[in-house]
């Protein structure tokens, strides 16, 4: 993992290099002073990813966090594709050396791109499935609200917290379930702007699993924040409903002591409907295999902006959506928010709305 880490940051420092160069191109003729400026504000700007990371567990003011990461995030995707489109710009000038201007179009293509994405990613839709199972539900239907990848923290704050509570509470829901990574990479802005407080205005019962980044964020942190919520916290624990649903809450696999699945469901009346949250999407055959009702996942994102879905569609044997394998109901969700920079192209934000009935 360290490996891959190293990797991305090495492939990320080769394309801001890669632009720079371009940039500088275009401005050769301008005076040195205001070339050394452009050079200082453009590595500033490329490097205020890293710095939002290091900084993040220190009580700056809430505006330098936002701006550090919303800058940084901004420019991590800005870079991926103006590579890719000055890839394609510089290679047409080398078939057609009368094709002029390759950087300012491939700008302007990246401006328009990240135009969309930004409002594809605030504007998130609202999945609806029915599903039937065979074991007896306690009144015969329940809807279920499930949510995972909220990622609260300076990229995700209260407003938009708030518009996301408001979808939830206008599905009706019966119980609300949170799939994992509800917080992003610290407790400190979340408990700085109260955001949790937003929680109070849900009207039915929330439970939620740990994902990777409440690891990330400090678990015991993140269990102090929710003691003081409505949420629910399962960790390898099963809670039941007054329906007679069960919902098993399994750890991330970021705990590799976790217990088994096979051990989860042998703490359940296998008469009664058996819902598992698990955040990461793996060894779905066992979920199947142990006859489990349904399973909600989250963390794939579904790679969040193209080309990264081609790589989640091969990492995981179900990265995204419905999929049903023999008597069990699996979604994997891409999120409700998302990790990062605030951009979805090629995937969409969704709330998972799901009517479970009996047959």
């Amino acid at each position: 993992m360290r490996l891959f880490f190293l990797g991305l940051m090495a492939a990320y420092l080769g394309g801001n290099i890669y632009i720079f160069i371009r940039a500088l191109q275009q401005i050769s003729g301008a005076p040195m002073v205001m070339r050394v400026l452009f050079g200082i504000l453009y590595w500033v700007v490329a490097m205020a990813l890293f710095a939002s990371f290091a900084l993040r567990e220190m009580s700056l003011p809430a505006s330098i966090g936002r701006v550090l990461f919303a800058i940084g995030s901004t420019w991590l995707v800005f870079t991926l594709y103006m590579v890719i489109a000055l890839i394609v710009t510089d290679l047409a000038h080398w078939l057609w050396p009368s094709f002029k201007c390759g950087f300012w179009i491939a700008l302007a293509v990246v401006g328009v791109v990240l135009a969309c994405g930004y409002w594809n990613y605030r504007h998130p839709r609202v999945v609806k499935l029915a599903l039937e199972i065979d074991r007896p539900i306690e009144g015969g239907t329940m809807r279920i609200v499930a949510a995972s990848d909220i990622h609260l923290g300076e990229g995700t704050g209260r407003k938009a917290l708030r518009r996301y509570v408001e979808m939830i509470n206008a599905q009706s829901p019966d119980v609300v379930l949170i799939a994992g990574d509800l917080i992003d990479n610290s407790v400190v802005p979340v408990v700085r702007d109260a955001m949790c407080e937003e929680f109070d205005s849900i009207d039915a019962p929330i439970y939620m699993v740990v994902g990777n980044h409440e690891y990330i964020s400090g678990l015991q942190r993140v269990e102090e924040l929710l003691s003081d919520t409505p949420i629910r916290l399962l960790r390898d624990s099963v809670a039941v409903l007054p329906n007679g649903v069960q919902v098993i809450g399994r750890d991330d696999r970021s705990n590799r002591h976790r217990e088994s699945l096979t051990a989860l469901v042998a703490k359940t009346d296998t008469t009664s409907p058996i819902i598992a949250l698990d955040h990461q999407p793996y060894n779905l055959d066992e979920s199947e295999k142990l006859g489990i009702d349904l399973q909600i996942s989250g963390h794939t994102h579904r790679g969040q902006v193209w080309p990264l879905n081609w790589l989640t569609d091969r990492m995981y044997a179900q990265s995204y959506g419905y999929r049903r394998w023999s008597n069990t109901h699996i979604y994997v969700s891409s999120g409700l928010s998302l990790w990062g920079p605030p951009f979805r192209i090629g995937t969409r934000s969704e709330l998972v709305v799901i009517d479970l009935k009996n047959k």
